[in-house]
């Protein structure tokens, strides 16, 4: 019979061939993932594994190489920086979901990510995210972006705010579900009391932030939360509705690889602050700052 997703203590004990008192003792020192939901201790056994996998010592501990590649959300400021600072990193990006479970399985050396949490009202925690239980982890701050809405060129539509888009006729352009601005766009509709179900979606997700620009500058969608950046290279009109913050988790020695340091260097340059005021929408003021270091 398969285990549960969540593990009492005696099935976290048994899992980890311990006895119950061990496992107390973990919990009380705080080393070990686990939920107390009405006074009983809950044990997430995908956050167990990985808790297991980043405490192996010895030769096990010795993971196949990680390849180059910065994963997760697209952005692009980043992506700009990456090509001109001969940081020789490739880019996978398929959404911040995606990023965060490619820095975890080892597919990924970075993963940049945006993702609101309704309950804290912050951005990118990683226990959220379920990361708590990789002990190298660091986040360094990249931008802070504005985010908005994105509607065709001179407004055509009159839309002055979020609510507008329930209009009847009205089509909006969405990204795939693990993406950042997915998790923001719903947490807009409930707080706004807006019914998704009852909006006129477009067919198809847009995979990247410039996509979903795309989508709305083609005419295969009348709105669309996104950055502003991505607006102003498509020449669309944008409403601003939160900041948020975009980040790029790691583990701690990848922080001091060459790719990483080279793409820091770059971002201190004149040339790139040059860039980040064209494209619009970002603050930098805090990049490079470590916001997370497990």
């Amino acid at each position: 019979m398969p285990l549960p997703a969540y593990l009492t203590t005696a099935e976290a004990a048994q899992y980890l061939r311990l006895k119950e008192r061990k496992v107390y003792d973990l919990v009380s020192q705080g080393v070990i993932p686990c939920v107390r939901v009405t006074g009983k201790l809950l044990f997430p056994r995908q956050r167990i594994d990985l808790w297991l996998m980043n405490h192996l010592e010895g030769d096990d501990a010795v993971s196949s190489p990680i390849p180059p590649v910065l994963a997760g959300s697209q952005d692009p400021l980043l992506e700009w920086a990456l090509k001109e600072s001969g940081a020789e990193l490739a880019l996978l990006c398929q959404g911040s979901g995606d990023g965060v479970q490619r820095l975890v399985d080892g597919r990924a050396m970075l993963a940049g990510m945006h993702i609101w949490h309704a309950e804290s009202q912050s951005y990118n925690d990683p226990d959220t995210l379920g990361l708590s239980g990789m002990r190298d982890l660091v986040l360094i701050r990249w931008a802070k972006r504005q985010q908005g809405l994105l509607l065709a060129a001179g407004n055509p539509h009159g839309i002055e705010r979020l609510e507008d888009i329930a209009r009847p006729g009205i089509r909006v352009a969405h990204r795939q579900p693990d993406a950042g601005v997915s998790h923001l766009l719903q947490s807009l509709l409930a707080r706004h009391r807006i019914d998704a179900q009852q909006l006129t979606w477009a067919p198809h997700p847009s995979l990247s932030e410039d996509d979903l620009a795309l989508a709305i500058r083609q005419g295969e969608a009348d709105i669309g939360v996104g950055i502003e950046a991505a607006a102003r290279r498509q020449g669309l009109a944008f409403i601003p509705l939160q900041q948020e913050h975009f980040d790029l988790a790691m583990r701690r020695r990848h922080y001091f690889e060459s790719a990483m340091q080279r793409l820091l260097a770059f971002a201190r340059s004149e040339r790139f602050i040059q860039r980040a005021e064209a494209l619009s929408g970002y603050d930098i003021s805090e990049l490079g700052k470590v916001v997370y270091n497990a």
